[in-house]
């Protein structure tokens, strides 16, 4: 089985724990210790939030400073339009922001969800069944 790990740098583990609790991911105690937090979205998609000290350990380069600096973003999936607000909401109340306005592509909609530490999400819902023909 094929596997998806996301590492992140955060500042405040606990703070981030209770952001990404509120938005659906479940602890996951077999890769958690007291420096980092393995945070739980599909049976194939985990997210490992880390203090800065524990993510200096993995790299020589200087860990980046999201909040005002764009190093990439990640693209979860939900399973309806009404989900996908949920989840924004969900988001907006334990803290995050929501940097630019919701995108409605007919067969796809999406919204931005910036974390606590300033790491971007997209998160969106797509209709499959609405995807314009390409001949």
């Amino acid at each position: 089985m094929k596997q998806v790990f996301i590492n992140l740098a955060v500042k405040d583990i606990a703070k981030s724990m209770d952001f990404y609790t509120q938005l659906g991911f479940t602890i996951n105690p077999h890769f958690s210790d007291d420096q980092a937090k393995c945070m739980t979205w599909s049976d194939t998609i985990f997210l490992m939030i880390m203090g800065h000290e524990k993510f200096k350990t993995f790299t020589k380069k200087p860990i980046a400073d999201t909040k005002n600096s764009f190093s990439g973003w990640f693209a979860l999936s939900v399973e309806s339009a009404e989900k996908l607000n949920e989840f924004l909401e969900n988001g907006l109340k334990a803290g995050g922001t929501e940097p630019m306005p919701m995108k409605d592509y007919g067969f796809m909609q999406l919204r931005n969800l910036e974390d606590l530490d300033g790491h971007t999400w997209e998160i969106f819902f797509m209709d499959t069944t609405k995807i314009p023909n390409r001949d």
